[in-house]
């Protein structure tokens, strides 16, 4: 079972990039981030037709996330719940959903990026982790294995971009960023990519200025963590480079973990 995550920054602008995607690498299930999609507007007969179960959580312009399935998607979440479990309706951003596709809990994630910082867009980032922190802890007491997919908008390490000293400032390296992230490893989740590779760079994102694809300057921020019970399946995980090589592309490429599911 292949799972890949992708931030395809538009729907409308990158569809033709994620349909040729979708048939080339032929995973059992994309979860997608950066729709910038309302749910009505995002494309679902043209990958119903090729055999794709489409579940959106979408908003207009901005954000939005969705997972794509070749097999039923089941017991739907949108929106990431309140630290206590329950809704958290205050929160308009898109950018949670996640369901049960062939007994693997699979979340689609796209964090908040936190720039400017200090301010409230940083404000926001940090309150949002904290949620997916307790999120990620509830759903590990289900027993499930569980992949948590997405743009996470964190730079794990500091091997995991091109320049360190350049990002030295950015939301996405802050110690309380960072710290977040790991407190979700430390409660029992995997970093599927540095599982297979521990070391040397891996980038997912390619800034679109200055030649940064053309030179290798890039960043590590999409991620997918699994629970113990998918890490025990864990067979693979990879970055797919050739996306972002391609005509008007995404600046992020998909990553994919493979379970022996």
């Amino acid at each position: 079972m292949k799972i890949a995550t992708f931030n395809i920054n538009g729907i409308k602008a990158r569809l033709p990039r994620l349909l040729e995607w979708l048939d080339e690498f032929a995973p059992d299930v994309a979860c997608l981030q950066e729709i910038k999609s309302i749910d009505e507007n995002f494309p679902r007969l043209e990958l119903e037709q090729l055999g794709w179960n489409v579940e959106t959580h979408g908003q207009k312009s901005f954000n939005g996330v969705a997972i794509l399935s070749k097999d039923p998607i089941e017991d739907i979440v949108r929106r990431l719940p309140a630290i206590d479990g329950g809704p958290a309706e205050e929160d308009e951003q898109a950018r949670y959903m996640e369901a049960t596709v062939r007994g693997v809990r699979v979340a689609t994630i796209y964090l908040p990026n936190g720039n400017p910082r200090p301010g409230p867009k940083f404000d926001y980032k940090l309150a949002w982790m904290e949620r997916l922190q307790a999120q990620a802890a509830r759903l590990l007491k289900t027993e499930m294995p569980i992949v948590l997919a997405g743009d996470y908008n964190v730079i794990p390490e500091d091997v995991d971009c091109h320049n360190p000293a350049a990002w030295v400032e950015d939301a996405l390296t802050q110690p309380e960023s960072r710290g977040f992230l790991r407190a979700i490893i430390n409660l029992g989740y995997t970093d599927a990519l540095r599982q297979i590779q521990p070391y040397g760079p891996a980038y997912s994102y390619w800034d679109f200025q200055r030649g940064a694809w053309q030179k290798d300057h890039g960043i590590r921020i999409d991620h997918l963590l699994l629970s113990p019970q998918a890490a025990d399946l864990l067979k693979d995980c990879q970055v797919d480079r050739l996306p972002r090589g391609k005509e008007k592309p995404s600046d992020h490429t998909p990553v994919w973990v493979e379970l022996d599911v």
